[in-house]
């Protein structure tokens, strides 16, 4: 028997509220509502980041309107948030169930429904989950068996009717939704398996351009995850337009396209996606890599003009992406790491050092750390000349590394500090040592996949 769907209408990852203060989102998705959601025995559904981060297209209405049950966390004023719920309360009278953290004001125009308010450490993190679960699972339970209308669209204008959905359609809603899981554990165990393995299941989607937003997207990550590059760049020419344009699948094309060679064509994505969108640190860090190996390979070529010109072009770019949210550290050691090595006496990183080094350390105290936030700290001891502390922080980088491209691009920044400081004559044996602790840890991984 197939269960009911509960949809969840809420922001991802670490958003700040109108104090300032960061709220973990995905903390309390998993420690209050997915597990109430289960109690009730609903099947979860949660809308695909890619979504969150402005795509509106058909399988996202699906969720909103054939679920037969949805969540909305009404915390801060998220305007994708607001939208689908919007969408939710003309569809369907009754079944939505709101939340937000205490303290929280909602908007005057959602001011009047009840919403379940739960608790915020100062760090942002729920407390008394217990408590507020178990009053989550009353209201879901309520819902199960009453049907008082929830909608103010329904309560407060006479005549409005609900549209009618067929029982068919939304049977085959359940079974999509069944399927799209199916498929992503499938994606998972395939990753470990190689190109061949997930070509089959590419194959198996037949109309890329038709599949779930997050099916596709997965299928993108695990063809990066294994240095897919062409394979990346040809499953983005066939996604659905809309999804296509979305920043993170562009952002990914560039990342692809610069990776196997074709940097020209990645810069101008780049620079296309943030004149439409705006500026964020990932599309700037993007380009400060497509400048950097542009520099690396006129450096290899000895054209020292280019390579001067574009050097200055990185760093602008990963401190443009620094500027843009400072809490992304990942921009700021890549610029640190040029300004060190096209000119030491760079007033600029003394500034900029204790800034890189405060973020991903304030980072860290928020929540699991992951490769990036040790391989930063790796880099920014070894620019330091702490080799004590470079050598705790690449243990940690290790343990923490998923996937094979990752350890090699921190080698090869270690490796174009090593060839500065042995032009400088100065002991390069532990930093050698370390970029060959990465590559054999690449290695293994890449051979396991």
């Amino acid at each position: 028997m197939n269960r009911s769907i509960c949809f969840v209408i809420m922001p991802f990852g670490k958003k700040a509220d109108a104090s300032g203060r960061e709220i973990d989102f995905d903390r309390v998705y998993s420690t209050i509502i997915a597990p109430a959601i289960e109690i009730v025995g609903f099947d979860a559904v949660r809308a695909d980041e890619e979504m969150n981060a402005g795509l509106i297209h058909k399988a996202m209405y699906e969720r909103l309107i054939l679920s037969e049950y949805a969540i909305a966390d009404l915390t801060i004023l998220n305007a994708n948030v607001y939208y689908e719920l919007g969408i939710r309360h003309a569809a369907r009278p009754q079944t939505t169930v709101l939340l937000s953290a205490e303290a929280s004001r909602l908007p005057f125009d959602v001011g009047h429904l009840r919403a379940l308010p739960y608790a915020l450490d100062k760090m942002g993190r729920p407390m008394d989950v217990e408590g507020a679960r178990a009053k989550l699972v009353e209201l879901l339970d309520h819902c199960k068996t009453h049907d008082e209308p929830d909608s103010p669209l329904f309560t407060l204008l006479d005549g409005f009717t609900a549209p009618q959905v067929n029982h068919e359609k939304t049977d085959l809603f359940r079974r999509s939704v069944a399927y799209s899981r199916e498929l992503k554990e499938r994606l998972l165990q395939a990753r470990g398996k190689g190109v061949a393995a997930l070509d089959a299941v590419r194959d198996e989607l037949k109309d890329i351009g038709a599949t779930e937003a997050g099916v596709v997207i997965d299928l993108l990550l695990s063809y990066r995850a294994i240095e897919a590059w062409d394979r990346m760049i040809d499953l983005y020419r066939r996604m659905d337009p809309v999804l296509a344009h979305s920043a993170m699948p562009r952002e990914q094309f560039a990342f692809a396209l610069n990776r196997a060679g074709r940097g020209e064509e990645a810069e101008r994505v780049l620079i296309d996606l943030i004149a439409s969108r705006g500026p964020s640190s990932e599309s700037y860090g993007l380009l400060g890599r497509v400048y950097k190996d542009r520099w690396q390979t006129a450096k290899d070529a000895d054209d020292s003009i280019l390579a001067r010109g574009a050097i200055k072009k990185a760093i602008d770019a990963y401190l443009m992406g620094f500027e843009v949210d400072w809490r992304d550290a990942y921009p700021g050691v890549n610029a640190l790491t040029l300004m060190t090595l096209n000119n030491p006496a760079d007033k600029r990183i003394a500034t900029l050092a204790p800034v890189v080094r405060f973020a991903v350390e304030r980072k860290m105290a928020r929540g699991m750390p992951d490769y990036w936030d040790y391989a930063t700290l790796l880099e920014l001891a070894v620019m330091a000349g702490d080799f004590a502390e470079a050598l705790d922080r690449l243990g940690d980088a290790l343990a923490e590394l998923c996937e094979p491209w990752e350890a090699r691009t921190t080698a090869r920044n270690l490796t174009l500090i090593k060839e500065a400081r042995n032009r400088a004559g100065e002991d390069i044996a532990a930093l050698t040592a370390m970029i060959e602790s990465l590559e054999k840890r690449a290695g293994a991984l890449g051979s396991k996949q």
